[in-house]
């Protein structure tokens, strides 16, 4: 596995390269192109100098966290042939700059949802939390006004203001949209951006719904083992794979995130690995990375990994927001450098098992 960290670039993260070069074993950085719109195509002269950036500090771009998908490609309308095409040329670029791995996901409306984003824990720190309660009293046009206040300063992926302004047309957009009709329109899309991955080496890995489960009524189709494995066999193809993210998979207790992972042999092509703490089933918190300060093993998630091979980019998700650190909520540098650590920490301890 390659250890790395998200970066969204020098103009918007808190984090700089020089302290994530810093951080002992993290050898890349996951980015983007983070002020592009979803459907518009990125230049291959902007990609390149990302990578540069990247390189000249001593890291490695490891891969893609987001190439956006557009709405009407979700939602199968009629322009979406156009949206795909751009998507497609974007992947060319991609391949021609030597980047192999895109995560992205196919969410209705909302990319993640929290209903808090600065929880405070018994130890000081804040974190990002969820109850279905609070979910359920809100109207959902006004869910980014109850954490706006919480975004310190930052634009946080999949909430930026000028998608917020349009929450009440896009649930206008996906009102007739079921489970069915949103995995035949990615179908769809996988279908037409496979010959282009296969040309260009490109694994797409496809981020699960967060949380694992409908929320104001909308869709929800990567949230468990059967449906993922659905979505694979539907596009058998090596390139179609998955971000198996333990935060997000993990949210529905029912979900066996050791046994997901051996179930996905060849077809994880990045990973995000952190921790949960439930205070009930709908009732969630996001932990230290440590197995003891949450719900989940992260020893048995890591070894899962290990004995399926896994070979690709890895990164600590969450952080607390810890030692008075003021930065986008869940992307500080501190914790996350104590998760990346720790990781290691397993992985090596792992690794000599097995010598």
């Amino acid at each position: 596995m390659q250890m790395t960290l998200r970066w969204y670039g020098s103009k918007y993260d808190t984090v700089t390269l020089k302290q994530i070069r810093q951080i002992p074993g993290v050898t890349g950085v996951i980015s983007t192109l983070y002020g592009t719109a979803p459907g518009e195509v990125w230049e291959l002269a902007d990609i390149l100098a990302l990578k540069k950036e990247i390189e000249n500090a001593g890291l490695s771009l490891a891969g893609i966290e987001s190439v956006n998908i557009h709405d009407a490609i979700k939602v199968g309308s009629p322009d979406r042939d156009m949206y795909i095409n751009n998507y497609i040329t974007t992947l060319e670029r991609l391949g021609q700059a030597g980047i192999h791995m895109v995560c992205y996901n196919f969410m209705p409306v909302f990319d993640w949802t929290r209903t808090e984003l600065a929880r405070m824990r018994p130890d000081g720190s804040t974190v990002l939390a969820y109850t279905q309660e609070a979910v359920d009293a809100l109207d959902p046009e006004k869910m980014f006004d109850s954490i706006a206040g919480e975004m310190n300063g930052t634009v946080m992926p999949g909430w930026e203001p000028e998608r917020m302004a349009r929450v009440k047309e896009l649930f206008a957009l996906y009102k007739d949209m079921d489970d069915e009709k949103l995995f035949a329109n990615l179908k769809y899309f996988l279908e037409r951006i496979m010959p282009t991955c296969d040309k260009y080496n490109i694994n797409m890995a496809i981020h699960p719904d967060d949380p694992a489960w409908s929320v104001f009524g909308l869709p929800r189709i990567i949230i468990n083992k059967k449906n993922i494995l659905r979505m694979m066999q539907m596009v058998d193809n090596p390139h179609n794979g998955v971000t198996f993210c333990s935060g997000s998979y993990g949210t529905n207790l029912d979900n066996d995130l050791p046994d997901m992972i051996r179930s996905l042999k060849d077809r994880i092509h990045f990973a995000h690995v952190r921790n949960l703490k439930f205070n009930t089933p709908t009732d969630f918190e996001e932990a230290a990375h440590l197995s003891s300060d949450g719900t989940f093993d992260m020893y048995e998630i890591m070894l899962a990994l290990y004995d399926i091979g896994f070979t690709g980019p890895i990164r600590p998700d969450h952080g607390r927001m810890i030692w008075d650190e003021v930065a986008m909520p869940g992307y500080g540098l501190y914790d996350r450098a104590l998760g990346a650590t720790y990781l290691n920490g397993l992985w090596e301890a792992i690794e000599k098992q097995h010598l």
